[in-house]
């Protein structure tokens, strides 16, 4: 079957809008006035829509996100009563559930951010409650949290973690980074394969309505990479998936095996192109709303901190050599200007030793770059991955971040325009739950550099601001290249999937302000209408 999708304005990287897509057995066989003039089976007159490719997702946690919407509905909330509320009411109609989890909670709503266990207890103590903060590098926590993992006045903070506390010394009930928040997490019951592959179909449910078709997990650990193969195998994973296993300092050596076995196993899937299992996470610091994304020059609210780096310098170096050995693309969380110069000096180093490949390193978020680490982004070919829904002045920001860096240092982050004039490439990703899992909530934001659909007002350090056309790449054809998809998605074009969405609003034509509101009309999944 030849079908032929015309009467369109179609976009795509690096081309002129053309009308004309013709797409044979869910591949595009020919574009513009190859296509008008192909022979054809059926016809779609898409009535002068903008079609474009369908968006992809370079950094996300999907199944975090699937397994936040079985919880309490906080995320958006303003108030701490109305967060306790949603607690409150979730605890009533869930009798059942041993332990709360949900997320994600607004930790700038407090001031620092540090969230108290005795107001969760005013609602739910006869169980634990754990909450994620919209970072996810924190959460906040009942009392009965604390007492079933054994956390006392006498439990020291962890390498690279924290536990907020009281005057005196008891855990006050916030907790941050991996390591601290495992503390709580390793109580938890473990979910089960079934829920996983549940938050799996809605995950996917979710970006397909918003015009996703492709995404990465950059959270991948054992158990969930199994509840992928399971759900590659029922058909519940409906849009095609890369993976990042996460490896932590101390363990990662004994990974290796494990990885490559489960490597193994997606790739002898019937459909090896669903999932890519070859990529593995590394966190290199944590977060700046946090304080624990690591600076080099002290943060301005605590002159004796400079954050957390998570790894050593050699036994970074020592991870990345060994993974990029067997093949595996490198995914560095990187928020402050220390990490991501580490990061850039391990992936040098890495480089020196090992053969050339195309490894495609990858650093995400990159918050905050050094002047003279801009150019080294090229050089060493490292992908920077940034969210564009965080290129505004956010509460967060506002709230949390600027007290601890100043004016000077909180305007350096998100440099979107000196790295592409630096010849960065770059890709963005939502890094969904974190925000939102809409590409065209967050299409505009890095272009007007303000919140979406805002009109007036100066843009946040306008200088980086970049244009659409520049972001739509970013969120297509580069994020395609970011995931090693560049041969089957990212641009409409001979040989690609006919994987594309159909707009009612050209975004490159209406104000920057409007874009969020585009709605889309249709999306095709290898030629086939879904949306």
């Amino acid at each position: 079957m030849r079908t032929l999708f015309r009467n369109a304005r179609c976009w795509s990287a690096a081309q002129e809008l053309f009308d004309g897509i013709l797409v044979e057995d869910q591949i595009i066989v020919a574009i513009g006035a190859a296509a008008l003039a192909s022979d054809f089976d059926e016809v779609i007159d898409l009535n002068k829509a903008f079609v474009m490719p369908a968006f992809i997702d370079s950094h996300a946690h999907p199944i975090f996100a699937g397994r936040e919407v079985g919880g309490p509905k906080i995320t958006g909330l303003n108030s701490l009563d109305e967060i306790l509320n949603e607690v409150k009411n979730f605890a009533a109609l869930n009798p059942a559930e041993p332990w709360i989890i949900g997320g994600a909670y607004e930790a700038a709503i407090i001031g620092g951010g540090d969230f108290d266990a005795h107001w969760l207890d005013s609602v739910v103590s006869d169980r634990p409650v754990v909450l994620l903060a919209v970072d996810h590098h924190t959460i906040w926590v009942n009392t009965e949290a604390l007492e079933q993992a054994g956390i006392t006045e006498k439990t020291l903070d962890p390498s690279g973690g924290t536990i907020a506390r009281r005057a005196d010394g008891s855990p006050k009930g916030t907790l941050r980074e991996p390591n601290a928040m495992a503390l709580i997490l390793d109580a938890a019951p473990p979910d089960s394969i079934e829920r996983d592959v549940a938050a799996i179909a809605r995950a996917c449910n979710a970006y397909l309505d918003a015009g996703v078709t492709a995404a990465i997990d950059s959270w991948v650990e054992k158990d969930m990479a199994q509840a992928y193969l399971a759900a590659a195998k029922s058909g519940d994973l409906s849009i095609a998936m890369n993976l990042s296993f996460l490896v932590t300092p101390g363990s990662w050596s004994q990974k290796i095996k494990e990885f490559n076995t489960l490597r193994d196993a997606f790739a002898a899937l019937p459909h090896p192109d669903l999932i890519k299992a070859n990529s593995v996470k590394f966190l290199a610091d944590g977060a700046l709303s946090a304080g624990t994304a690591a600076l080099i020059d002290p943060y301005e609210d605590n002159l004796n901190s400079h954050g957390i780096k998570i790894w050593s310098d050699d036994e970074l170096i020592d991870a990345l050599t060994e993974f990029d050995m067997h093949k595996y693309q490198v995914h560095i969380h990187a928020i402050g200007d220390a990490a991501v110069k580490q990061a850039l000096d391990a992936i040098e180093a890495m480089m020196r030793v090992n053969p050339r490949w195309d490894r495609r390193p990858v650093i995400v978020h990159a918050q905050l770059i050094c002047d003279e680490d801009m150019t080294r982004f090229k050089r060493l070919g490292v992908i920077a991955n940034i969210q564009p829904l965080w290129c505004y002045m956010d509460s967060m920001n506002k709230e949390l971040i600027l007290p601890r860096l100043g004016k000077l240092r909180n305007d350096r982050q998100y440099s979107l325009r000196r790295l592409i004039d630096a010849g960065a490439t770059i890709a963005f990703g939502s890094d969904w739950p974190v925000t939102s899992q809409i590409p065209l909530l967050a299409l505009a934001v890095p272009v007007n550099r303000l919140h979406p659909g805002i009109k007036d007002g100066d843009g946040w350090n306008i200088t980086e601001a970049i244009t659409m056309d520049e972001s739509m790449v970013f969120y297509t054809k580069n994020a395609a290249y970011q995931m090693f998809r560049n041969n089957e998605r990212g641009v409409i074009d001979v040989g690609m999937k006919a994987d594309f969405i159909v707009l009612e609003k050209n975004p490159l034509k209406i104000d920057p302000s409007e874009v969020c509101t585009v709605a889309i009309k249709a999306l095709y999944q290898n030629g086939i209408k879904i949306r």
